[in-house]
């Protein structure tokens, strides 16, 4: 899957909306921001489900009603690398005008009680208890109705594509034929699943604070504008390539003493843009380095891109790049999962993250 760093902009609202957002992620780190190729993480979709497994070999997993039924709903799965790490599973149901959210929800299986799960307020979800995350795993992989109820309202979660997501997470984690693995058990010793890797820890560096733009004569505008144009000659930046050489379409603002931030737009669609961001020399020779296309925000030393899945917001991709002194540094990549009608996205998955040291 392209991402925009590779694919032209103007392609950057797709027929499907997880196109996009994914597109975001995966690649959309470009020549000069210090991507981690060394750290793994999987993005994957079947039917009704789909898997995020970060670089550290956490793995999340959520489940969807069928597209188009209501109430909606959604379940998410969430398991850490490592041998005998149990799986958490969390509910959220819909809640709208239609459909308010009570205190709890009686679940059931097949029509067989499995107990009741309480829902938070504030969050809107609801965490399984063991008993029930035991009876839920097996009950997916066999296609049996999984319902949770209260006052005269149903919920429900598709089971199509559930297989097939958790075997892709059994594999990430080298859990395939091991005792604990969710869709294809055997008895190869737990020994042997893959364990946990530590994120990676980023340390911010100092940033000049001082927000007024950088002022440039004609001439200078000029040159900058043609150098920052060889650094984007695949056409992942083609407003910078439809403009004219005109110093009011630059942002430039001072990064550090001997550096500049320069931002332009890139790329409009229907609902959303992409900006590029280069760091370069504060004097000629420019020689600037392409953090990104796709970005939306810049704010004290850290670049950051929040791209809508579709129109009506219920699905995003998001980025940021953090300024460690010497090059932008991918420090997280994530999507809300699933275009399912919640509002902002249902949950978070993310597929880079980091610690970054205050």
């Amino acid at each position: 899957m392209l991402g925009f760093c590779d694919a032209n902009p103007s392609d950057a609202v797709m027929p499907r909306p997880r196109q996009l957002i994914y597109a975001l992620l995966l690649t959309s780190t470009c020549a000069g921001a210090a991507p981690r190729t060394d750290l793994p993480s999987i993005s994957f979709s079947h039917k009704d489900w789909e898997l995020a497994c970060d670089n550290t070999r956490t793995c999340r997993a959520a489940g969807y009603h069928p597209e188009g039924d209501e109430p909606n709903a959604t379940i998410l799965l969430t398991r850490v690398a490592g041998p005998n790490q149990p799986v958490t599973v969390q509910l959220q149901p819909a809640n709208d005008e239609r459909h308010q959210l009570p205190a709890q929800v009686a679940m059931t299986i097949a029509q067989r009680p499995v107990g009741t799960v309480r829902l938070e307020p504030k969050s809107a979800t609801g965490t399984l208890s063991k008993a029930q995350v035991q009876a839920l795993l097996p009950a997916l992989l066999k296609d049996e109705l999984v319902a949770w109820s209260a006052n005269g309202t149903t919920w429900t979660i598709s089971t199509a594509g559930a297989n097939a997501v958790l075997l892709k997470m059994d594999e990430f984690q080298g859990r395939l034929d091991t005792p604990g693995a969710l869709a294809r058990k055997g008895s190869k010793p737990e020994g042997n699943v893959l364990p946990a890797i530590a994120a990676p820890h980023v340390t911010p560096g100092p940033v000049n604070q001082d927000k007024r733009p950088v002022a440039l004569t004609a001439a200078q505008a000029r040159d900058l504008i043609a150098a920052l144009r060889r650094t984007a000659r695949d056409g992942s930046c083609e407003l910078l390539d439809a403009k004219t050489d005109d110093a009011d379409e630059l942002r430039v603002m001072r990064l550090t003493k001997d550096k500049l931030l320069v931002s332009h737009a890139c790329w409009q669609a229907a609902y959303n843009t992409g900006d590029g961001y280069w760091v370069l020399n504060a004097q000629p020779p420019y020689l600037p380095v392409l953090v990104t296309t796709s970005a939306t925000d810049y704010d004290n030393g850290v670049i950051s891109s929040s791209q809508k899945g579709r129109g009506i917001g219920d699905c995003f991709g998001t980025a940021t790049w953090t300024w460690d002194g010497q090059t932008f540094v991918q420090t997280s990549g994530a999507t809300t999962g699933m275009c399912r009608q919640f509002p902002g996205g249902a949950w978070e998955l993310p597929t880079l993250v980091t610690r970054v040291r205050k």
